[in-house]
């Protein structure tokens, strides 16, 4: 390093000390303390120096060829599901994990938190698993949760197919978009929830209602439960 930058290098790191500083805020605390030191100086002394912190690189998701829906004959051939969020009366956001079975358009559940990372996802399907058996199939989106090793592994455990829809082609799930559509405007619209526990106690009559009292066109005007007698 040439002579003339020697003040500079000790500049640099009486400023960045033990701390992990980026080279912005390193360039304004040096010239606070020299303000006739150029910017363009530090930078070449900072970047020469090795002490540029290193870039995380986005991992890029791979896509996948298209995956058109194929409507199945009988039931727990293939499931959707898709996350939506809302906001009890005080602020705090919740996230809803609905789950629907394509052949009769059944909701099988509404897993209902403040968060539902990749466990809490797998707790939920074994529990409509318990209720309803093992689908063929799962359709999903490409969100973190459904990428996740835990999540993989999962599937690959159970002999369960991800099924999961191209980037940015909400089409592919479009059964799921049109049920979340509808529990949009009949429950997380149409209602003020206090707590989780009202959502969950509101949402549970409104699918019971869904799958057992509603009729659907689609279904030939019969219901979920019905359909799939």
């Amino acid at each position: 390093m040439p002579a003339k930058d020697a003040i500079i290098k000790q500049a640099i790191d009486q400023v960045i000390g033990i701390s992990r500083k980026g080279r912005m805020k390193v360039i304004k605390l040096v010239q606070k303390a020299h303000p006739e030191i150029g910017s363009s100086r530090i930078r070449r002394v900072y970047e020469h120096s090795g002490l540029a912190l290193s870039k995380k690189l986005k991992r890029r998701l791979k896509d996948n060829p298209a995956n058109p829906i194929e409507m199945p004959f009988a039931c727990n051939e293939e499931w959707a599901m898709d996350f939506m969020s809302d906001a009890l009366f005080d602020g705090r956001k919740i996230r809803t994990l609905n789950i629907i079975d394509h052949f009769n358009r059944k909701c099988l559940g509404i897993k209902i938190g403040f968060n539902l990372p990749a466990r809490l996802v797998i707790q939920a399907l074994e529990q409509m698993i318990e209720l309803h058996g093992k689908p063929k199939r799962i359709r999903t989106d490409n969100g973190p949760e459904f990428r996740s090793k835990l999540f993989q592994k999962w599937l690959a455990n159970h002999n369960i197919t991800w099924s999961r829809i191209q980037k940015g082609k909400p089409q592919q799930n479009a059964i799921i978009e049109r049920f979340n559509k509808t529990y949009r405007e009949d429950v997380l619209d149409a209602n003020i929830f206090m707590d989780i526990l009202q959502a969950n106690e509101i949402t549970q009559a409104w699918v019971n209602d869904y799958n057992n009292e509603r009729p659907h066109q689609s279904l030939n005007y019969k219901t979920p439960s019905n359909y799939a007698a």
